[in-house]
């Protein structure tokens, strides 16, 4: 899942229109229509749409995603690499946010909303370092963002340093935010509401600290005690609170819309995902896809479950094409593809919280609420994000408050053993990032292992180990090119020297 990330050309913009501003043909040739100032707001607009906005270069690399995740499968065009386990480099271009925060923060310093954006400055940096971190292992961290000031070759810090950091970066985040103002900038459904960021930012600090279970018991990181500590705070996202993420429009259409050609409309939905919605008798199903048109012409209703059938993503891409061919297959739903606006991009939102709360729970790391109310409240929540979607296509089978409020009964019903409620909620956060945050649906399973990937040695890009899913991104190669020397010695320390998909990061040991 190779992140091509825009690059920001703020700050390079702000030192070539002071160059030309000395000179004749810079004052003759200005631009009328565009800013010549650099600003905190913004700043701080390029820094939210850097860690909110989808980066991938094209609709393809949002299936891409979502086929390393094993929501879909993909045939009659080419392969897609990450259905099969290959994970290549990832990309440190996001490190560039380090130093455009920093600039925020200081543009605004002295004005009333400087406590806000020096919030946004803090969370921004902990989203986007914990995204690579979990990525590859260990990173530039302390270092990262110092080119300006000769160092242009950072040290590594190690994963564990890392996590740390972003951690006490996140608990600055929601005191500099309880203490601000609305700021200007915010391209997000939040709009500078310094009230709601606070809260967003403790839901990502939840999910983060959940995210470690494997390293519970690392004394520097503290994180039972942090965790219930922000559980205990009040300052959560509430049901009404909204999401963090971006609303698409007109102008920023969903990645898929509009891309009915060779490869998006031959998009099948992973039995994976079919299978599941259909034991819950979730009506996700009717939403998330088409029903195969060889059951519509067997004389099976849209509106029956057995109109839907996934693929084995691990199968053979052969097979798997001639059975699309032959219309044996449920594809993504039309709405994705037709639909501007459509769902909006949810990356930080109360239905998760829930859940991840409702582990929590399970786990003992807090001791108010019960487990089945957080779950519960969270799949409600998840359920409920559908409710505006528009009702024609969901093939008879429409999502409603009544249907929402009796959602729990049969499979969906809170089970009594503590590890089938685990197996739930896990169950339900994967659903619940289907086509949102493909990369949480990874990191997600790497490290509780359900739902169950599938597998096939026959068919498997992971090169040095057929029989099972890879665990890490490769670092960059333009460390091997200017950072070398660092690179080799974080290698050295992690991996016994070797850049490889299959080695353990500290977090996962």
């Amino acid at each position: 899942m190779k992140q091509i990330m825009k690059k920001t050309g703020l700050l390079c913009l702000s030192g070539v229109l002071l160059l030309s501003s000395c000179s004749k043909f810079g004052e003759i040739n200005t631009n009328p229509d565009a800013t010549e100032k650099v600003n905190a707001s913004l700043l701080a607009t390029n820094i939210i749409l850097q860690n909110l906005k989808f980066q991938g270069r094209d609709a393809k690399a949002c299936l891409s995603d979502n086929g390393l995740a094993k929501y879909i499968a993909y045939g009659n065009e080419t392969i897609l690499s990450s259905q099969y386990n290959y994970l290549g480099a990832t990309d440190f271009g996001p490190m560039l946010l380090a130093t455009n925060a920093a600039s925020m923060v200081n543009y605004a310093t002295g004005s009333v909303m400087e406590d806000s954006y020096k919030g946004l400055a803090k969370f921004s940096r902990a989203y986007m370092f914990y995204n690579l971190t979990m990525q590859v292992g260990d990173i530039p961290y302390s270092a990262a963002g110092q080119g300006g000031s000769g160092n242009i070759r950072a040290a590594y810090d190690t994963q564990e340093e890392v996590l740390r950091g972003i951690l006490d970066e996140l608990k600055e985040a929601d005191q500099y935010f309880a203490r601000g103002v609305r700021f200007d900038g915010d391209p997000s459904p939040y709009a500078g509401d310094p009230d709601k960021w606070r809260r967003a930012v403790n839901a990502f600090s939840l999910k983060v600290l959940l995210s470690l279970s494997p390293k519970a018991g690392t004394a520097s990181l503290d994180i039972k005690n942090r965790f219930a500590a922000i559980a205990n705070s009040g300052a959560l996202l509430q049901n009404n609170t909204g999401f963090l993420g971006l609303n698409y429009s007109t102008t920023n259409v969903h990645p898929l819309s509009g891309t009915n050609d060779l490869f998006t409309s031959r998009t099948i939905i992973s039995a994976l995902v079919i299978d599941q919605l259909k034991q819950l008798n979730d009506r996700r199903l009717y939403y998330f896809a088409d029903p195969a048109k060889a059951q519509i012409t067997n004389g099976v209703p849209e509106s029956d479950p057995a109109a839907y059938v996934g693929a084995d993503v691990s199968a053979d891409y052969n097979d798997i094409t001639a059975n699309l061919i032959a219309n044996k297959y449920a594809l993504i739903n039309s709405r994705y593809l037709k639909e501007a606006v459509g769902d909006p991009r949810i990356l930080i939102s109360y239905a998760e919280q829930q859940l991840v709360l409702a582990e929590a729970r399970i786990l003992g790391w807090i001791t108010t609420g019960s487990a089945k109310a957080y779950y519960e409240s969270g799949v409600k929540a998840a359920l409920a994000t559908l409710l505006n979607a528009k009702a024609s296509y969901a093939h008879g089978m429409p999502l409603t408050q009544a249907y929402i409020d009796g959602y729990f009964t049969g499979e969906a019903a809170f089970k009594s053993s503590p590890d089938d409620q685990l197996k739930q909620i896990w169950l339900q956060r994967y659903l619940l990032n289907f086509m949102q945050d493909p990369q949480t649906a990874f990191f997600e399973y790497r490290r509780t292992k359900f739902p169950a990937f599938p597998v096939n040695p026959a068919t498997s890009l992971n090169e040095n180990n057929k029989n099972a899913i890879p665990v890490r991104w490769l670092y960059p190669s333009s460390e091997v090119n200017y950072n070398k020397a660092n690179l080799i010695e974080a290698l050295n320390r992690q991996y016994g020297g070797v850049d490889e998909i299959n080695k353990v990061m500290w977090l996962l040991k």
